[in-house]
């Protein structure tokens, strides 16, 4: 969280701060119009900048991943910036027309304009001549980009329709690129300022164009055939294997893919519940009826149909020299760790000499209960010699942090990882940061929520 919060606050501050350097006379205006025009011109490159910053974090690159923490961290500050460049961009709106209200109401008393000033450069006559459309098509495309991005983050807004129309806020980014790039001071362009924007502006616009062809990821993309499916009636979940024959480049346990069984519905991202095994390629994936899409799993999907697995992504891959690890895993959240017992064991049936380096206690809390899939569960763990607590809130209770360092007194020397619902993880880590263990290198949390 800490380096995603850095480039969030720092965009805006570099940004900022390029603005001051570039326009030092903002600071010493005279009128209220004057310094209209002025936060205008701050306002629309702050906007701009984080929509483009938001566009290219949109096409999932790898290099920022590992560095922001995951793909998953990324996304959260893809949202972060989305709904930052949405406030700028109100304001910038407000900026542009409100002036316009007060005075066609009488509030304010429009300045007598002098004679416009000879342009010599002719790129800033050109310009000059597209002011008209790029006032009118920006204004029209900050319209959709409010309804767009209202949209995206009405968590009952239904997947398949968040998937159809969120991809059209890239056609709203590049027309607001052509008004950025028309409205913008021209003196800007020759400041480090510009410079700046133009990066941004050029990458974005490329990110945009490969939303737009639907190539997000295509380079990650292999494709396999469903070959098992088990659906766990009391838990509501449904466990699937995909044979993936050529293509897969193996990933870590803990790590998650998007996976695209109808094109009406497009990518979900799924934690790979399994380890993978060069000679059998398969993946396994678990999903709970949580949503519009995952209730409909069982009866769309069918042994021997075709999907398009991303990936992998993610970095929640247990990597510390702890000597002892802590697992939570609170309802679904419990398929990273199932993934790596199966990668504990495999490792173990290849290297028979080789012993776990850390001990490990894995806290699995559920509402509901399956002996079936515990008796998988416990399976797991026997053959990593993994610890297991299973609660079962109805009978047991919930688990909190004093249960938790009761059952592992040795808990100072852990690492903590845990997957499951948001509000639990951050009540854990409170209450452990509380308590004196230093949780921002020892507390890992996977932010799986993509919109």
């Amino acid at each position: 969280m800490r380096n995603i919060k850095l480039v969030f606050w720092g965009t805006l501050v570099l940004l900022s701060v390029l603005w001051a350097a570039a326009d030092p006379s903002a600071f010493s205006l005279a009128g209220f119009f004057a310094l209209r025009d002025a936060m205008t011109q701050y306002t629309g490159v702050i906007a701009i900048g984080c929509m483009s910053v938001a566009m290219i974090l949109a096409v999932r690159p790898r290099r920022p991943e590992r560095w922001l923490g995951g793909l998953d961290k990324m996304y959260r500050l893809h949202k972060w910036l989305g709904i930052g460049g949405l406030v700028f961009a109100v304001v910038h709106w407000l900026w542009t027309q409100g002036p316009k209200w007060a005075v066609g109401l009488g509030w304010l008393e429009r300045p007598a304009r002098g004679a416009r000033p000879v342009l010599e450069n002719p790129i800033e006559q050109f310009f000059m001549t597209l002011r008209g459309a790029a006032e009118g098509l920006g204004e029209w495309a900050f319209y959709a980009a409010v309804v767009l991005i209202a949209l995206a983050l009405i968590q009952r807004f239904p997947y398949r329709l968040f998937y159809k129309t969120h991809r059209w806020l890239a056609v709203s980014y590049l027309v607001l690129v052509f008004h950025t790039v028309v409205l913008t001071k021209f003196s800007y362009w020759l400041t480090p300022l510009g410079v700046a924007l133009l990066l941004l502006l050029a990458c974005g616009t490329a990110a945009a164009v490969i939303v737009l062809l639907r190539r997000v990821g295509a380079g990650r993309q292999v494709e396999g055939t469903i070959s098992k499916l088990i659906y766990y009636p009391t838990l509501r979940v449904l466990e699937g294997e995909i044979e993936i024959p050529h293509g897969w480049p193996g990933h870590r346990a803990g790590q998650f893919a998007f996976v695209t069984s109808s094109e009406a519905e497009g990518a979900h991202p799924y934690t790979i519940a399994s380890a993978w095994h060069d000679a059998e390629r398969r993946l396994t994936f678990i999903a709970k009826e949580l949503g519009d899409h995952t209730r409909t799993l069982k009866e769309r999907l069918r042994i021997g149909q075709k999907a398009t697995i991303e990936g992998p992504y993610g970095c929640f891959t247990f990597d510390d020299d702890c000597p002892r690890q802590i697992w939570v895993g609170g309802g679904i959240g419990i398929t990273p760790f199932i993934a790596r017992m199966k990668q504990i064991a495999l490792r173990s049936n290849e290297e028979p000499g080789r012993s776990q380096p850390q001990a490990i206690d894995l806290f699995h809390t559920t509402t509901d209960y399956s002996e079936e899939a515990i008796a998988k569960l416990e399976a797991d763990a026997r053959a990593a010699n993994v610890r297991l607590h299973v609660l079962h809130d109805l009978r047991h209770g919930l688990l909190t942090a004093d249960r938790i360092r009761a059952e592992v007194p040795e808990w100072r020397d852990a690492s903590i990882w845990f997957c499951g619902p948001p509000g639990f993880g951050a009540a854990l880590r409170r209450d452990f940061a509380a308590h004196g263990l230093p949780v921002t290198q020892r507390f890992h949390q996977e932010l799986f929520q993509m919109r």
